[in-house]
């Protein structure tokens, strides 16, 4: 389960790391009083999705009545498909440069691992693995002081900046340790305060979900935007994503699979489904909607029939199609038993049908954008 940032930033507070001391409001009223306390603010939208920034979910502050605009504008906004219903108006800091700090589990050598690196303020996946210093935690002692200095030495921080780095990533640890964590993370760890003090300008905390009854004190966090909790109540497998081309695959696998062709050949998936093993014309339609849901430039259904019959999958497919008036380009790479029945049943009904999924990825992104890969 994931946590918002204010609440990261409750449990790294809660354990030594400086973060600013922000206030949770819910209303642009709560927002303008924040401010008359905190002074020049940042008014940061919480969701559970990166890039608030760059999508409008960040806005500075300098007067209380700027602070109350700026909540007007964020609250109720839909971003990137999650509704903001609170603020975290947060002190404005002058940031000189950004650091970077987390601590995961690594699954192979089954112990913590720290990462930290001098490029914070960026995806730590675009970082150079060069520029990464990546050091395990025997679980049986724990993070010791030493080795937090050694991290420290090695992003460039020395003397006072630090004692208070380490004091910061031991901090994290116990937070790690105490609530089950399966990633806490700052990015960016800020240097501030004329290079003289370090603090988490924000936060990433995951809780392992096995391990939330043992934590009460967690408010209950449902993740996914409105589309996704839709679509996961009628029990379908299904995470939205950024791109303009939907996906429909029968297994996890099979999805994956797809959204990776798709990408080598230009595509930019608009989600992952994995529609199961049913052929009927109701399971049919009910991934549709999920599909149409993200307004599409395309659409493209990939079926490996084992125990499911493609000729059934196609009468279904034809049917919802006729049924909701589909009007965008429609692709479908149909393997399997009585497969090539069921691609006559699609073409009869005017729907590109493939046995190869690369030719059907190359279909579907040049009928989406109106050219080839």
């Amino acid at each position: 389960m994931k946590l918002y940032e204010y609440l990261a930033k409750r449990m790294f507070a809660e354990h030594g790391v400086p973060t600013g001391d922000g206030i949770v409001c819910t209303t642009p009223e709560e927002a303008e009083e924040a401010a008359r306390k905190i002074g020049p603010c940042a008014v940061k939208a919480q969701v559970l999705v990166g890039g608030r920034g760059k999508a409008g979910g960040i806005k500075l502050a300098n007067t209380p009545e700027e602070a109350r605009a700026r909540a007007a504008e964020i609250l109720g906004m839909n971003l990137k498909g999650y509704i903001v219903d609170k603020v975290l108006v947060d002190p404005q800091i002058k940031i000189e440069k950004e650091y970077y700090v987390s601590i995961t589990l690594d699954g192979m050598a089954k112990k913590p691992l720290i990462m930290a690196s001098a490029y914070g303020g960026v995806e730590i996946e675009s970082v150079p693995h060069d520029k990464i210093v990546f050091s395990h935690v025997d679980i049986a002692t724990g993070l010791m002081p030493f080795q937090a200095r050694e991290i420290a030495r090695k992003i460039g921080l020395t003397g006072d900046l630090a004692q208070q780095f380490t004091k910061i990533l031991v901090g994290l640890y116990q937070a790690f340790r105490k609530y089950d964590a399966e990633l806490v993370e700052i990015n960016p760890l800020a240097l501030t305060d004329n290079g003289t003090r370090l603090i988490a300008a924000d936060g990433r905390f995951n809780v392992e979900d096995d391990a939330l009854f043992r934590h009460p004190e967690f408010p209950k966090v449902e993740e996914g935007t409105e589309l996704e909790k839709k679509v996961r109540a009628i029990g379908l497998a299904f995470v939205q994503l950024d791109g303009d081309i939907a996906v429909m695959a029968n297994g996890a696998g099979m999805a994956m699979g797809t959204l990776d062709t798709l990408a080598y050949y230009g595509g930019r998936p608009a989600n992952f489904l994995d529609a199961g093993g049913g052929s009927g014309v109701e399971p049919t339609a009910q991934a549709f909607d999920a599909l149409l849901g993200t307004k599409p430039k395309a659409i493209f259904v990939n079926i490996f029939g084992g125990i499911t019959r493609c000729d059934l999958v196609a009468e279904a497919i034809v049917q919802v199609k006729k049924a909701k008036g589909i009007d965008v380009p429609l692709v479908v790479r149909m393997v399997g038993t009585n497969d090539v029945r069921g691609r006559e049943i699609l073409a009869e009904a005017g729907i590109q049908a493939y046995t190869e999924m690369g030719e059907a990825a190359k279909a579907v992104v040049a009928a989406a954008y109106g050219k080839g890969a």
